[in-house]
């Protein structure tokens, strides 16, 4: 999806005539009576057990703090005062001209059913995929052009891509329709990743430009998101069902798909009744969300995942400060210090130079793309850095960008958001370790415990990524990309098998919350760190009496990286681990190894007590992993069964 890259210096907020953002915020706040802001802790505490619907007692909190008007993300285009000001200012100008350059473009949905239904069973999301976020993105660039704008020359193309997309069965991504294609045959209604999408851009349509759609386009619209989005979230909130299993999830879905379909049923729903349901269902779904996320603040679905999730929370937070005058405030939630360390995530996450571990399904590159959003609002509510740049990748925060101009102005200089990443990070409650070298190249290694039913898991319980500068030598490989079966258990790339973790009896780790590592000493000095984790509950293997692996960052000189596995058994057991890489590999002797990337050299010695080892490559089978390029794994293997053994992998640069 093309990213709206707009960057808005500080200066360009004076544009923007305050007389007008205050008046639109008196829209909402005007039917609302002086009450005190609702108390989220307290809320909680009056849910009906595990139902996501809010109970009685919970509707009356509501009723309190919300308007009885419908939401309004931005006043009508007919509004020139609110829209000239907009279009005056250099992002604004920078959106129109974009908005222009697709204007020739038509839309590309619906697909065929034969395209849906090979797309669902394949998993083959390039066939469908672009094609859906390219609509969409294009007529969220038409609606708000047309109202900076105000010429008509959007409103052919508008009707186009709305009735196209009111054409299409499903709005589902096919792959998340079921087996059978229930949503697509007209069986059942769903509500995804790509549904709340089109809701949500359809909604803005029509809050946006009343007086430049026709009336019976303005009903269609109405009455499809009734029914494909509010009735099917409301419902499933009350009774759980088959469609929306994401209501209480504790991934990104939730927070996504949570998003969406309460910006649809607030601005679209003609009953506050709904509109006040849908919010309560909202917090109570929230809660799900964000206890995914450790104690402290550790997001195992990776960074890319927490920028996608913690986006959409952060702006259905400023969606509901903003409609109720601040009287519901997400910022907070009941745990204002969690939020934080979750808000703070990215930072204390990297390991140097824009690197990180890509565990579970996680990026290993922090990069300029995909919107920032998250991070813009984490700088202000949380204290985090700062953005250089402001990146918007939906509407909704684009008009909230607009909204608050010094909010989302970026750094304006270096020194404004940089920051040195300290000598070691341990978010203690997932079981995840940075230890970073301080040499003129840092060489540095990030490590995880964890368990084995985390969000987009992957079986590595004692994983670790090794990183030399800004070159990632040996480690992690990442995940399958998302095709069929990629998210197969017994994928390698994701099973233990493509992990550098160890293999015992020829059995990988076993899959379950209950399959987990344990962090059981740690030292964190200037010069080393070290690490020692408890790996035998990751394994369903009843000879196995111990299994210790030790981690050691020795920072003196260029740096040394030491692995090391302790295992005992009540018999003869086969034991081995692997070293997993994309680098270039060259065997020097039988126990060492010579890995060279685009950068770097690292030398890799293999020692051993209580029996010799064998060392055997392979190519990893899997055909498409999202790191790119083809990754291999290194066996080492004792030749005998042992009762007691230990390997050693000495990572050293050259």
């Amino acid at each position: 999806m093309r990213t709206n890259n707009i960057h808005m210096k500080k200066k360009s907020a004076i544009v923007i005539c305050l007389s007008f953002l205050c008046s639109f915020t008196l829209v909402f706040s005007a039917t609302i009576q002086k009450e005190a802001p609702l108390d989220i802790r307290e809320f909680l505490k009056h849910a009906d057990g595990e139902t996501i619907y809010p109970s009685a007692r919970q509707l009356e909190m509501l009723k309190k703090v919300i308007p009885t008007k419908a939401y309004q993300p931005a006043p009508a285009g007919s509004d020139r005062v609110y829209w000239n000001a907009i279009a005056a200012t250099p992002s604004g100008k920078a959106y129109l001209q974009e908005a222009l350059t697709m204007l020739s473009k038509a839309p590309e949905v619906p697909i065929s059913d034969e395209i849906y239904r090979r797309a669902n069973k394949e998993g083959n999301r390039g066939i469908y995929k672009p094609r859906y976020y390219r609509t969409m993105e294009r007529l969220e660039h038409f609606i708000l052009a047309e109202c900076l704008e105000n010429k008509g020359q959007f409103v052919p193309q508008i009707h186009t891509y709305l009735q196209a997309i009111l054409d299409m069965k499903s709005w589902l991504h096919p792959n998340h329709d079921d087996a059978e294609n229930g949503v697509l045959e007209g069986r059942r209604v769903s509500i995804d990743l790509g549904a709340r999408k089109f809701g949500g851009v359809l909604a803005l349509a029509s809050s946006l430009l009343e007086d430049e759609l026709s009336e019976a386009m303005r009903d269609a619209i109405k009455e499809q998101l009734q029914w494909r989005i509010t009735d099917n979230y409301l419902q499933s909130s009350k009774v759980p069902d088959e469609n929306n299993h994401w209501l209480n999830g504790t991934s990104n879905w939730n927070s996504v798909c949570t998003s969406g379909s309460v910006l649809v049923t607030i601005s679209n729903s003609d009953s506050s009744e709904e509109r006040v349901a849908a919010i309560g269902s909202a917090i109570n779904s929230m809660k799900y969300y964000l206890s995914g996320f450790g104690a402290d603040g550790y997001c195992s679905e990776g960074l890319g995942y927490w920028g996608y999730g913690f986006n959409h929370y952060l702006y259905l937070a400023q969606m509901l400060s903003d409609y109720t005058d601040g009287k519901i405030n997400l910022i907070a939630f009941d745990n204002p210090e969690k939020l934080k360390r979750v808000g703070n995530f990215p930072e204390h996450f990297e390991i140097q130079q824009g690197t990180c571990a890509p565990f579970s399904d996680g990026v290993s590159h922090i990069k300029s793309a995909g919107s920032n959003f998250a991070e813009v609002l984490s700088s202000k509510y949380y204290g985090a850095k700062k953005p250089s740049e402001i990146r918007m990748e939906e509407a909704v925060e684009q008009i909230m960008a607009w909204n608050n101009p010094i909010l989302f102005s970026a750094a304006e200089t270096p020194s404004e958001q940089k920051s040195v990443l300290k000598g070691h990070t341990y978010f203690d409650d997932f079981g995840m370790v940075i230890s970073r070298g301080k040499q003129k190249v840092p060489f540095s290694i990030a490590l995880k415990a964890g368990h084995n039913a985390e969000n987009h898991n992957h079986s590595d319980v004692g994983t670790y990524s090794i990183v030399l500068g800004e070159d990632f030598m040996t480690g992690d490989i990442g995940a399958p990309s998302y095709i069929a079966g990629s998210f197969s258990p017994d994928n390698k790339a994701r099973s233990s098998w493509g992990h550098p973790v160890p293999k015992i009896n020829n059995t990988l780790q076993a899959n379950g919350r209950a399959f987990e590592g344990k962090i059981i000493e740690t030292v964190f000095e200037d010069t080393i760190d070290k690490v020692v984790m408890d790996l035998k509950s990751a394994y369903a293997i009843p000879l196995l009496k111990s299994l210790t692996r030790t981690i050691l960052n020795d920072k003196d000189g260029t740096g040394t990286i030491t692995i090391e596995d302790d295992v005992v058994s009540t018999a003869p057991i086969a034991f081995g681990t692997a070293i997993m890489t994309y680098s270039q590999y060259e065997f020097i002797d039988d126990h060492t190894v010579l890995l060279t990337s685009e950068h770097q050299k690292l030398k890799v010695e293999i020692k051993s007590k209580q029996g010799a080892l064998k060392i055997t490559d392979e190519k990893v089978p899997v055909i498409h992993l999202r790191e790119g390029g083809t990754a291999y794994r290194i066996g080492i293997d004792f030749v005998k069964p042992i009762k007691k053994g230990k390997i050693t992998i000495t990572y050293t640069p050259l």
